[in-house]
């Protein structure tokens, strides 16, 4: 069966099963979904339980859209939906994405316009036929959210060729009937860094993860191992990523510079914080003289081609592996994707940076999954001895450390990475000075934190029950707090140096480049300061070799080198990390559901792997695996 006759199958299956007066236009493929046009589709939105069972029936995403030809004119619909909502609701921006036929409605106040049992916006579909899309007016504005936005509406045509393509692939005919299932280690297989695992079926070939290793100074170690013979760009289906760090997302671009032209998945937030990241990586690297793996528009190519799906969402992705997220706990957006291949083959979970236990910031880590054969671990903290203090502990530390250095009017300097262990620590300091247990002083953010903490409150709905509580019911953002002041440019940060007391956290968290660099420079040599990594320290960065006791270091000024001694004190406050740690990882192990046939062990350091794969073998009898980068590992 072709292509063509499988989209013909599946149109005579919906036509079948929907009502006379649907008037359906046509039935698409689009990415994953099966885009059903109507120039009737308020009998289709009014009665949901048809389009349920039919997505049901066909084991298909299906979604409804209104025919362009049937919807109210852009201008006409603004007009009513604010006639409509009135100035109760608090509409702040109303835009339309004609790809999908949705309005997107920012708001105060969303559940003015949402209605009661949604009435509103049944009222706003029938009388505009444009599907409303409500969200709440985020409470800092970001750039790149917008910038996000206005390809999507600037570049809508192209987007819907994309999801065409992208949908042929999906749902073209298994050609092979092979059950086997193999997965390389392309990156991040006993290391820490540039995280890719390429697995394949008989008929397959989806990437988790492409990630970049930022404190790597050899080429031969910075990229995923593109060049083994097991991965081919023009046969690669889908690339999966988990989330937005570097060394996860870093490197997608690169693939549609050469030629990729399927699916990115991802989370919503993953999606607007990797591009920022993207974007940022560029900007340094261009800045330090090296070689670009990839440009701007490779970054927007990803963008367009990027579809993004919530937790507990199952989507096809090839013709053989369905896809799902699962809530990770390490940075907003943050997921265990889990590979379901096959009609009931064998299912895969990639649990590559997850913290299980509750933060200020997320939930933890998700360890149920409807069917489990082979679990992918990390191993960042797998030896026997990394145990971090407890989350309490570690505020009182920091509380101790911020404190006994204000004493001295000296300043605390907090590197960190600029999603995640950021906002972490910004809600933990707004809430000390809110209990008055440290004295309330500015708190200076540098780099692009701001930029994050706008994208991490703008997706309210992936942040922890506590903090989405405080935030929508109590009335306090911390991200918002009186103290917090965004610090722009060279100017601003010698005002800071040579002001008072202060706590600056700034990017970035390993100090191999970013702002954090300038304030260290300037203040290391005064012993009244005070420096806090709160993160982990790569090997090979800047940030470890001081985390390690060095008391001098070079660095380049002007062109020049220059000597810096390290007087202030240097803290290592570790329990802040968005990874798990030993007691936290064998944890997992005990609590994962169903108990999987293989564990695999990777992210982080050979001896860390390897003594990790080894308890879990002599605690589970399950066989264990550490492999090396450039492995081939056959499932089935």
């Amino acid at each position: 069966m072709s292509y063509k006759e499988v989209l013909e199958q599946t149109s005579k299956d919906i036509h079948a099963e929907l009502p006379n007066n649907s008037e359906i236009t046509r039935i698409e493929f689009e990415g994953p979904e099966v885009a059903v046009y109507s120039s009737n589709p308020r009998v289709l939105v009014d009665d949901e339980t048809i389009v349920k069972g039919l997505a049901k029936k066909l084991r298909k995403r299906i979604v409804i859209r209104s025919d362009p030809s049937v919807r109210l004119p852009k201008d006409e619909t603004t007009y009513l939906i604010t006639e409509l909502v009135g100035k109760e609701g608090e509409i702040t921006s109303i835009d339309f994405d004609e790809l999908v036929g949705e309005v997107i409605i920012e708001a105060l106040k969303p559940g003015v316009i949402i209605g009661k049992s949604g009435e509103m916006l049944r009222t706003i579909i029938a009388k505009t036929l444009w599907r409303p899309n409500v969200m709440r007016t985020p409470p800092i504005e970001s750039r790149i959210i917008k910038t996000v936005r206005h390809l999507y509406q600037e570049h809508s045509k192209k987007r819907l060729e994309i999801l065409k393509n992208i949908g042929k692939r999906i749902h073209r005919p298994i050609i092979y009937r092979d059950d086997t299932i193999r997965v390389t280690a392309l990156g991040g297989y006993s290391e820490v860094g540039r995280s890719s695992s390429l697995i394949q079926t008989g008929e397959s070939r989806v990437l988790v993860d492409c990630g970049i290793n930022v404190g790597s100074n050899s080429p031969n170690n910075t990229f995923p191992r593109f060049d083994l013979p097991e991965f081919d760009i023009e046969q690669l289906d889908a690339v999966v990523i988990s989330h937005a760090h570097l060394d996860h997302s870093g490197f997608v671009p690169y693939l549609f510079k050469y030629g990729y032209k399927g699916a990115v998945y991802a989370t919503k937030p993953t999606r607007d914080l990797m591009t920022m990241l993207q974007i940022d990586y560029l900007d340094v690297a261009a800045k330090e003289g090296k070689t670009l793996p990839y440009e701007q528009k490779d970054i927007r190519e990803s963008v367009l081609h990027t579809i993004v799906l919530n937790y507990g969402e199952v989507t096809d992705i090839s013709p053989d592996i369905r896809l799902t997220f699962h809530n990770a706990g390490h940075i907003v957006g943050s997921t265990i994707p889990h590979l379901h291949i096959g009609e009931g083959v064998y299912n895969i979970a990639f649990a590559q940076d997850i913290k299980f236990a509750k933060s200020n910031l997320l939930d933890s880590a998700n360890c149920r999954f409807p069917r489990l054969e082979t679990l992918f671990i990390e191993s960042t903290y797998g030896k026997p001895q990394d145990i971090l203090p407890p989350r309490i502990e570690c505020e009182k530390m920091l509380r101790n450390i911020v404190n006994d250095t204000i004493k001295k009017n000296g300043k605390v300097l907090i590197p960190v990475l600029a999603v995640g262990r950021a906002q972490e620590i910004l809600v933990v300091l707004e809430n000390l000075m809110r209990t008055k247990e440290i004295p309330t002083i500015p708190i200076y953010t540098d780099g692009m934190i701001r930029e994050a903490s706008a994208i991490t409150t703008a997706h309210p709905e992936f942040l922890s029950k506590n903090l989405r509580e405080r935030i929508f019911h109590a009335g306090q953002n911390p991200f918002l707090s009186e103290q917090m002041k965004h610090v722009a440019s060279n100017e601003e940060r010698e005002l800071i140096v040579k002001g008072d007391s202060a706590i600056i956290v700034a990017t970035s968290g390993m100090l191999n480049g970013g702002p954090s660099v300038q304030y260290f420079k300037a203040l290391c040599s005064d012993p009244n300061n005070s420096m806090v990594f709160v993160s982990y320290q790569g090997k090979g960065t800047m940030g470890s070799k001081i985390q390690k006791g060095i008391t001098e270091i070079q660095l380049m000024e002007n062109r020049k080198t220059v000597m810096y001694h390290i007087e202030m004190p240097i803290h290592s406050i570790s329990g802040f990390t968005g990874h798990s740690d030993r007691r936290e990882l064998e944890n997992y192990i005990r609590k994962v559901t169903p108990k999987p046939e293989r564990v695999i062990v990777f992210h982080g350091e050979e001896s860390k792997a390897n003594k990790f794969a080894s308890w879990i073998y002599k605690t589970t009898k399950r066989e264990s695996l550490a492999p090396p980068n450039g492995t081939t590992i056959r499932l089935r």
